[in-house]
């Protein structure tokens, strides 16, 4: 079976609608969910209580609620593939609900990264508040990160797009798992990115607006024999600037 352009679209078109509607909600930041706000530390450092005040400043769940707004914003169109083909092996009726479950499942595992993520990201910016150190040294691990063998394995399973059972319990409870298994090889591959932008004291949307289309890049990109590999994947990069060479060309002839 073949999804048909309409099809193909309306998945497109609605994956991303979501993405950008979330995007603004980022940006709004209700509530300072995707802030921290600090306490003051003195010079000899941040004394024993700071650190309830830093929670009461910054609860918990809307942090994590925040970090949940973050993965859908920058991690949704990456399952456009995975959507398509949940769609191509179901029956019509069970579609939606199959490439829902396979969502939740993907989520599912963010948001039990998240938990990690956040109480890393509160609890550095207790130690070290309004310091660039945490992103730095992050950066520099995402980016050793970024040509190991090991991401390129997780990347690599990321492309593992299953033929999943076509209706009943079987299809849904595998798409659940798909999703599952998704979510761990996104996690696997993209952690430090992720964590480097809400490290960052200042300008973090622009380092999430960057990462987001890393991410997104080097997921578009065949799977290769892991090893260590310098290797820049900016395909999507490379996608927008053939296109737009191409409609500037048109307009001028």
């Amino acid at each position: 079976m073949k999804l048909s352009n309409t099809s193909s679209w309306a998945i497109r078109i609605t994956i991303i609608s979501i993405s950008l509607f979330v995007w603004v909600l980022l940006l709004i930041n209700p509530g300072n969910i995707m802030t921290i706000e600090h306490c003051h530390v003195t010079v000899s450092g941040p004394p024993a209580t700071s650190f309830s005040m830093l929670l009461e400043m910054n609860p918990f769940i809307p942090q994590l609620f925040g970090w949940g707004l973050m993965v859908i914003a920058m991690m949704l169109p990456k399952l456009i593939p995975a959507i398509k083909s949940i769609y191509v092996h179901s029956f019509k009726r069970y579609r939606f609900l199959y490439a829902f479950l396979f969502v939740l499942g993907y989520l599912s595992i963010w948001m039990i990264a998240g938990v990690f993520m956040v109480a890393v990201i509160l609890g550095l910016n207790f130690l070290m508040p309004l310091s660039y150190i945490p992103a730095i040294g992050t950066f520099i691990i995402a980016i050793v990160w970024e040509f190991s063998p090991i991401k390129q394995r997780f990347l690599n399973l990321g492309h593992d797009h299953r033929i999943l059972p076509a209706f009943g319990w079987p299809a849904s409870r595998a798409s659940l798992l798909y999703g599952f298994r998704h979510g761990m090889w996104c996690v696997g591959s993209g952690w430090a990115l992720m964590l480097f932008p809400m490290l960052l004291p200042k300008m973090h949307n622009l380092a999430m607006i960057i990462v987001t289309l890393i991410m997104i890049s080097e997921h578009m990109e065949h799977p290769r024999f892991p090893k260590w590999r310098f290797h820049l994947r900016f395909k999507l990069l490379r996608i927008l600037i053939a296109q737009t060479k191409i409609k500037l060309k048109s307009q001028v002839n």
